[in-house]
């Protein structure tokens, strides 16, 4: 194994390399090349947590896609015909984006590219930007293999960010919301051409060509960041929240609660796993101050999906309906708190966290995402099948739900007490002690 592949196995959850493990052998008994890219390599080599995955392959993604998910039951969360990808959900809520090597060309600014398969190497020397240009090869006689043409490892060392060709925010002008995107979220600076080609992007008026969806794509990638309230604000010091919706500014720019959201995520701890919808929770918050024609125009600005816009309009609902579940006063253990809250959608439990009044409900919340989820998640399948329950099965799923619940409801030991110990006895002096001086009172100085 190579440094490089030990260390993204190194940095990814178990979910993470199971997803890792399916897509390399889907891929090769596919006869396909496959390639991690993107993203993950950038934040991987950057020392980022990383987020989603990124694959490349040397063929049609979509079908090569479509097929993974009826193997894994993943979901297929978007198709993209025009640029052959498609972005995957995987159980335990891994996302996957899985592209063709292509070559995209614009014939004008914000336009529908024309595309064509290519090599890896050709790929990424037409990337965005030189730090999302890395690839690291999964293939078995290469796997390992790091591949860096426009030496996007040495912009992660100086921490620069660079594009990865002249036009490459001319062609898509999305790349310009994305450059600040990334500004705010890793702390680099922008490359002196770079910023030249940003500020004549910018004058020209290019953001006004990125198509919907595209702006979209930014605000899922966004809504799934650590940091997104300076990302945001990033955005918004540059004048280019209004291009998402001329609302979005001065009082109406919710940060206050999108402040409070990304606090409510941080209590989560690093290797817990909830899934849940964080572009519901972005567009709640974000828009929470906009009037409903403001948000149905946000909406179709965006050209969101039906079930997108549902998921946001309908979040408050479905998280107040498990806060009047956890005010129960029947939910006096531990495991009837886990019980009520790991049936509801990880972004309901989110957004209480963030969102409700309600002492108790509060308390349980956090008890929920700090100690009883965490203690939920160290029962393993193997733990369940060593009782004679086949996987699978409703009796497995059962067992499993009674042995999460006899550890949350097990009391903790205390300590025993210490054992006293017996007083020593002092020792014995060495030889006679010395005669001491009687003692007489002096008269006091006057």
């Amino acid at each position: 194994m190579s440094d490089y592949m030990f260390m993204l196995e190194s940095h990814l959850s178990s979910d993470q390399n199971r997803v890792l493990a399916e897509v390399q052998e889907a891929a090769a008994g596919a006869n396909l090349s496959v390639f991690v890219t993107g993203g993950a390599m950038r934040d991987m080599l950057g020392g980022f947590p990383i987020g989603g995955l990124d694959f490349t392959v040397e063929g049609d993604a979509v079908k090569f896609a479509s097929a993974l998910a009826s193997k894994t039951k993943a979901a297929v969360v978007e198709k993209d015909t025009v640029r052959n990808t498609a972005v995957l959900l995987f159980p335990g809520g891994v996302t996957a984006q899985i592209g063709m090597a292509r070559r995209e060309w614009y014939p004008k600014p914000g336009g529908k590219p024309q595309v064509t398969p290519v090599t890896i190497h050709e790929d990424l020397r037409h990337r965005d930007f030189t730090v999302n240009a890395i690839g690291l090869s999964l293939n078995r006689a290469s796997r390992g293999l790091l591949i860096d043409p426009t030496n996007g490892l040495g912009d992660l060392e100086r921490k620069e960010l660079r594009t990865a060709y002249n036009y490459a925010l001319y062609d898509d002008p999305t790349r310009i919301i994305r450059l600040v995107r990334l500004r705010a979220r890793l702390g680099f600076a922008v490359e002196e051409k770079t910023q030249l080609q940003y500020q004549n992007a910018r004058a020209e008026g290019l953001v006004a060509k990125i198509p919907p969806r595209r702006l979209f794509d930014e605000l899922r990638h966004i809504a799934e960041d650590p940091n997104a309230v300076e990302v945001i604000r990033a955005l918004d010091q540059e004048g280019l929240m209004q291009a998402f919706s001329p609302a979005l500014t001065g009082p109406k720019l919710n940060l206050p609660g999108l402040a409070k959201l990304q606090k409510a995520r941080q209590a989560i701890q690093p290797g817990v796993n909830l899934p849940a919808d964080n572009v519901a929770l972005l567009m709640f918050f974000l828009a929470e101050k906009l009037t409903p024609k403001e948000r149905a125009a946000l909406a179709k600005h965006l050209s969101m999906h039906k079930a997108e816009i549902e998921a946001w309009q309908k979040l408050e609902q479905r998280a107040r309906k498990l806060e009047r579940d956890l005010k129960s006063p029947k939910l006096n253990r531990p495991s009837a708190v886990y019980a009520a809250a790991s049936k509801a959608p990880g972004e309901a439990v989110i957004f209480l966290l963030a969102y409700s009044q309600v002492r108790v409900v509060q308390d349980r919340v956090r008890n929920y995402v700090s100690k009883y989820l965490p203690v939920a998640q160290e029962v393993t399948d193997e733990q369940v099948a060593a009782t004679g329950a086949k996987p699978g099965t409703p009796k497995f799923e059962k067992t499993r739900a009674d042995l999460i619940a006899t550890r949350l409801n097990a009391r903790p030991k205390k300590p025993a007490p210490e054992a006293e110990k017996p007083a020593e006895e002092p020792e014995a002096p060495a030889g006679p002690a010395p005669l001491r001086r009687p003692y007489t009172r002096q008269p006091s100085a006057r």
